[in-house]
């Protein structure tokens, strides 16, 4: 079984959510953390939390100055977790182009930020790991995801990419595309979430897989079957039963 303990992890988009409650559990499995995000405040709360040794860099992943900064001052680590969400529900009725604008620069233009600064260490060295956060509304166009949905089909083509690229080499890709997560985004939602799930469950679900070679996690296994299968019904039907 492979040991998590003194492994250095960068950990982008870990100060509440979902972010917070993986730091929490990989620091309880004694891997050292870097955590960023925009909040300081937040970050240095969570980093005396921590039971491992864990350290804060603030960072804006929209700003590549910043995120230049941030790596710099970071140095070499043997894997990267892009958890960074900005999210509105938006239909395209509603266009919103600065929410819209954050939400792609954020989410999508923010990864490849991020990854322009630790995939060349990696290439040179032939090891390391890059786990990247997709969502089930990636798969196939939604209505009312304006914005965040193509962020998400962005990232999730990106993780493609880089795993077909990268995939006789020693650095390991993998995507995770979770469902609904109780979080402060989704709070945002006026509809029904189905199989929602606390970020303490989601994490559990994020590390575990991390610990597999496999590439592509989807999750919760039954709602992300609609999103999957919804790929292979045709136009007509497919966009009229979201009416």
């Amino acid at each position: 079984m492979e040991s998590w303990k003194d492994k250095r992890y960068w950990l982008i988009g870990a100060s509440e959510g979902l972010g917070r409650a993986l730091a929490k559990t990989m620091s309880n499995h004694g891997v050292e953390l870097i955590l960023s995000s925009r909040s300081e405040k937040r970050l240095k709360e969570l980093c005396d939390e921590l039971p491992s040794k864990a350290s804060y860099c603030r960072m804006d992943v929209s700003n590549l100055n910043d995120v230049k900064r941030a790596a710099k001052s970071i140095g070499e680590v043997d894997g990267i977790i892009f958890l960074v969400g900005a999210y509105w529900p938006l239909r395209s009725q509603d266009w919103d182009v600065e929410k819209i604008e954050i939400m792609c620069d954020t989410n999508f233009t923010g990864a490849t930020r991020i990854i322009g600064q630790v995939l060349p260490l990696m290439i040179k060295k032939n090891s390391g790991h890059i786990v990247l956060t997709g969502s089930l509304v990636g798969y196939r166009g939604l209505a009312g995801s304006i914005g965040y949905g193509a962020s998400k089909a962005g990232i999730m083509y990106l993780a493609e990419t880089l795993y077909a690229d990268l995939f006789n080499t020693n650095i390991k890709v993998q995507l995770i595309n979770p469902g609904f997560i109780d979080t402060r985004l989704t709070k945002k939602n006026k509809f029904n979430m189905p199989f929602i799930m606390s970020p303490e469950k989601a994490a559990n679900i994020f590390f575990n897989f991390m610990k597999k070679s496999s590439f592509k996690k989807d999750f919760p296994f039954i709602f992300s079957m609609i999103f999957r299968l919804g790929r292979f019904l045709p136009g007509w039907i497919y966009y009229r039963l979201q009416k």
